[in-house]
């Protein structure tokens, strides 16, 4: 049971204003940490909090979480539950953050249309300032001009080094190696920018507020193709066609993307056989031989 009298004590700090512990709801939908719903009386308000609880190692995940959550609220492009503030408290780390209410539909259209808005914030670079985490999975953003060397280093082969320790076997790694050497055929005419990407756009990270606004939570945010977040919206399903028309009436995809969205889904796909094991080995085998296929 986390020691929900050092976090509201540590909520105090941080907010200034006294904390009284009504009550904590467990809610679910992670299977990386464990959540609450924190309810406290706060000078006579009732006020709730969303609490994410891991083991004390995970301080620096939640933190990068943290500052993702703030860019994407900077961008002011999508809703974001605003991250209020973390820490340890005796073997946990914590992150505290506004508590939204939300239901599973709502402006589909608005979504794509405020995500389109929110690829058009872009940088000079492919990666982010600091390293985050896709899952509990560390997740590397060094800075890199070129987008097939970043995903070559810090995304495809990172994955496949951990699928090899993790007992892939050899045959699904030598053809991993073979893609990498093969990737920059998937960009002879086309050119991504790096563009603010959630990193984990799936359906269980967004949903819609009690207005029906869309919401967007859980991010492993970086600077990135574009492709990356709408591939992964494809990859467990869950998005409207409202949600894709919308999105390509601001910035229309290019046709090369029905290819490289295969790519991208790729390294979730080795991601998850890293997290949980099990039939994604044999997914991320076919996934490489299509794509192998593909250029030849």
């Amino acid at each position: 049971m986390p020691d929900w009298q050092s976090i509201s004590q540590q909520l105090q700090i941080a907010s200034g204003v006294d904390l009284t512990i009504d009550s904590t709801l467990p809610v679910g939908g992670g299977c990386i940490n464990a959540a609450y719903a924190l309810t406290g009386n706060q000078n006579g308000n009732r006020q709730t909090f969303f609490i994410k609880i891991n083991t004390a190692d995970s301080l620096s995940m939640f933190e990068a979480e943290a500052e993702g959550l703030h860019v994407l609220i900077d961008s002011q492009s999508l809703r974001v539950p605003t991250p209020l503030c973390s820490g340890i408290a005796g073997p946990d780390a914590w992150l505290a953050m506004e508590y939204v209410a939300l239901k599973s539909t709502g402006d589909d259209a608005q979504l794509g249309r405020g995500l389109a808005a929110m690829h058009q914030i872009q940088r000079p670079q492919f990666g982010w300032h600091r390293h985050n985490t896709i899952g509990n999975t560390p997740q590397l953003n060094h800075w890199t001009d070129s987008w097939v060397t970043f995903w070559v280093e810090q995304r495809l082969g990172a994955q496949l080094e951990l699928a090899g320790q993790n007992g892939a076997g050899h045959s699904l790694l030598r053809r991993g190696d073979m893609l990498q050497t093969a990737l920059p055929a998937f960009f002879a005419d086309y050119q991504p920018v790096p563009s603010l990407l959630h990193g984990d756009l799936w359906s269980g990270n967004t949903a819609f507020d009690t207005q029906g606004l869309p919401v967007i939570f859980d991010p492993a945010v970086y600077f990135g193709d574009r492709e990356t977040d709408l591939a992964m919206t494809e990859l467990f399903g869950g998005f409207s066609p409202a949600f894709y028309t919308a999105y390509n009436a601001v910035w229309p995809l290019d046709t090369g993307y029905v290819t490289r969205k295969i790519l991208y889904n790729l390294y979730h796909i080795l991601n998850h056989f890293n997290l949980f094991g099990g039939g994604y080995r044999s997914q991320a085998r076919d996934m490489i031989d299509r794509l192998l296929s593909e250029c030849g």
